[in-house]
């Protein structure tokens, strides 16, 4: 009987949970244009890149095609010269003779984050004073900037963030991880700006001015972590900064993976959240919508833990359909809301898999990460001064 009740609060707290997270969503004003207030200002992109893919024109030519009254630079930075992504960038600068492109050679490794060596150089070349960072799978709208960049005329807003879409989920593999992408996680971190406000930033889309950076140390201060979009909203909320999310949704476009991919792409991600927000993910586990009903269901084996398991199954799935039709309404993406359950069951795995080790695979290779976020492991690299 003990467990029964045990369990069966659980059960009914995971559905509140999940319906709290619903109303969030459906608050918030999803792909709707911020009206424009007049702020203008010169703006730098910084674009880091690595390799190519299938969708890598599409997504680089998409920045070339933003509207802004302002002036705007690009800037492409690569490791070496010989990185296949320059044949595209040069690409680019032929067929847009009128946008003011740069390919800079990045060569100097800071520290155990690549991604962000680059960034430190890349900033270094910047002309503006406003910045904005975005990974080199992001597909933007070519409205996207006076959006993102309108908040930014409040002295009081530091960053500037977006959500973003798996856009191209080819496989049943990248199906389940879009769910969880596409669905939850948007929905989950508005839920979280009800009980406080934004303290980290999302990395697919970051703008800001660059005292603001400057003032949270600079890229150098997040060059050895693994979640440098986390860090860098961190410093800023915590210098006392707001940190907003423009309603525009833009899109990652991904080669495709498979289970294993996914796998371990989801194991670092768990893993990087356990060790930002330590308190916050080990309390998780509570709101999951499936783990509590399935378990009373099994403790009890009665009509009622049964009808509240079918209940909470078709909650989640009606939920999760609507959220992906918010999402992404150009889509029959909710026609795989069946996939949340799923979903549900391999969080739990994750869940554990997430406090069983520090070990995460990135770009190739194996990194271990320590409690204050930081990598340790990878290639040997050359301090910052």
């Amino acid at each position: 009987m003990f467990w029964t009740v045990v369990l069966g609060i659980l059960a009914g707290l995971s559905l509140i949970c999940l319906i709290w997270q619903w109303l969030a969503a459906v608050r918030f004003p999803l792909h709707q244009q911020v009206a424009p207030n007049g702020y203008a200002p010169s703006i730098s992109i910084l674009k880091p890149l690595k390799g190519t893919d299938e969708h890598t024109l599409a997504c680089l030519s998409s920045w070339t095609e933003l509207v802004h009254p302002g002036e705007v630079e690009v800037l492409f930075g690569v490791d070496s010269l010989d990185d296949p992504a320059c044949q595209m960038v040069e690409q680019l600068r032929r067929a847009c003779p009128q946008r003011n492109i740069t390919l800079a050679e990045c060569r100097d490794q800071w520290g155990a984050n690549a991604k962000v060596s680059k960034l430190i150089q890349l900033e270094r070349m910047a002309r503006h004073g406003v910045i904005v960072v975005s990974d080199a799978d992001v597909h933007v709208p070519p409205d996207l900037l006076s959006s993102l960049i309108a908040p930014l005329a409040d002295a009081r807003v530091g960053m500037v963030n977006c959500f973003y879409r798996l856009a191209n989920p080819l496989n049943l593999a990248m199906r389940w991880e879009a769910v969880g992408v596409n669905a939850d996680f948007w929905s989950q971190v508005l839920q979280g700006r009800t009980i406080a406000p934004q303290d980290f930033g999302l990395g697919a889309v970051m703008a800001m001015r660059r005292e603001e950076l400057r003032s949270a140390g600079g890229f150098e201060a997040l060059v050895n972590h693994v979640a440098d979009d986390f860090q860098l909203g961190h410093r800023i909320a915590r210098a006392g900064r707001r940190i907003e999310i423009c309603p525009l949704v833009v899109e990652c476009r991904d080669p495709v993976v498979g289970w294993k991919g996914v796998w371990l792409h989801q194991v670092r991600w768990q893993r990087t959240i356990r060790v930002c927000k330590p308190l916050p993910y080990a309390i998780s586990i509570f709101a999951n919508p499936l783990l509590w009903p399935v378990l009373l269901a099994l403790v009890s084996s009665s009509r009622p833990a049964v009808a509240l398991l079918i209940i909470a199954l078709v909650v989640r799935g009606a939920i999760t359909a609507d959220l992906l039709r918010r999402f992404n309404p150009a889509t029959r993406d909710w026609c795989w809301c069946w996939l949340a359950s799923f979903k549900d069951a391999a969080s739990v795995a994750l869940w554990i898999t997430a406090f069983a080790g520090n070990r995460i695979h990135w770009r190739g290779t194996t990194y271990r990460v320590l409690r204050d976020g930081r990598l340790t492991g990878g290639a040997s690299v050359k301090p910052v001064h």
